[in-house]
């Protein structure tokens, strides 16, 4: 995928990975339509960005912002070729968490992108091309410790990057999938879980001891090599492709071993 001339969205760009992608892809001659619930901040990111670059605060998981996204781009710029599904948040600790905890998570970390695609398909398939870029976790492919409602719907956010890739992959649709372990934002600094500071300690400390805590630069590089060499899985920790295949190898083993990883933090 050639970025230069393209028209990108990236929702969850008021700060982070989203900010960083943001600016990585204007560097890179696309034109972008920047989205995030902190209209402020976002706007910030857009006026640092210039005149390739416009701002729209609001809920990137309703419906009708997502469709105002897409109209502003094409107002804008143009037709939408790359959606950025990239905002996303931590949800409660474990059976605990209330049912408004979970339903928040799975608003914005799966159906948010499900309405996306739902909406950008149709143009897409017309087309015969397009590319969906879902930020989950490496807590999508293995588990975040301390909080279910972060891990079950990251690991809902790979599942249904794979249904994308499967289903329309034949037909001019390239969809990406971002899995990275401790990245320095405001969500890993919050402690994931802001509600529940116990848990969102041991959330937080698994992430920065299993491996480097990456800028969201460095991580949006990543991503971005990744969608120029259209790759399902990027994976700007490369350590979280070992842990997959230890998962997969002896499932039982790595369960014993996380369940050894959780006390040790615990301890």
């Amino acid at each position: 995928m050639e970025i230069s001339g393209k028209v990108a969205i990236v929702t969850g760009a008021g700060a982070g990975i989203g900010a960083a992608l943001a600016r990585g892809l204007a560097a890179n001659g696309a034109r972008v339509v920047l989205a995030d619930l902190d209209a402020n901040a976002v706007a910030g990111v857009a006026d640092s960005i210039g005149a390739s670059a416009v701002a729209v605060g609001g809920d990137v998981a309703d419906e009708q912002t997502i469709q105002g996204l897409i109209d502003r781009a094409a107002a804008e710029f143009g037709p939408v070729n790359l959606y950025f599904a990239n905002a996303g948040i931590g949800g409660g600790p474990g059976l605990d968490s209330t049912d408004a905890q979970w339903s928040a998570a799975l608003e914005v970390n799966v159906l948010a992108h499900v309405r996306a695609a739902r909406l950008l398909m149709p143009d897409w398939l017309e087309r015969g091309s397009g590319y969906f870029v879902s930020t989950a976790s490496a807590a999508g492919l293995l588990t975040q410790i301390g909080s279910a409602p972060y891990s079950v719907t990251k690991h809902a956010a790979v599942g249904f990057a794979e249904w994308l890739s499967v289903t329309y992959g034949d037909k001019g649709i390239r969809v990406s999938c971002v899995c990275p372990m401790g990245v320095d934002t405001q969500l890993l600094r919050g402690g994931l879980i802001p509600e529940d500071a116990a848990a969102g300690e041991l959330a937080v400390k698994a992430v920065t001891t299993a491996g480097a805590v990456l800028t969201p630069e460095q991580v949006a590089e990543v991503i971005l090599a990744g969608v120029d060499a259209e790759h399902f899985l990027i994976l700007p920790h490369p350590e979280v492709l070992k842990m997959y295949r230890h998962k997969g190898a002896d499932y039982d083993r790595w369960l014993e071993g996380m369940r050894r990883f959780q006390s040790a933090l615990q301890s």
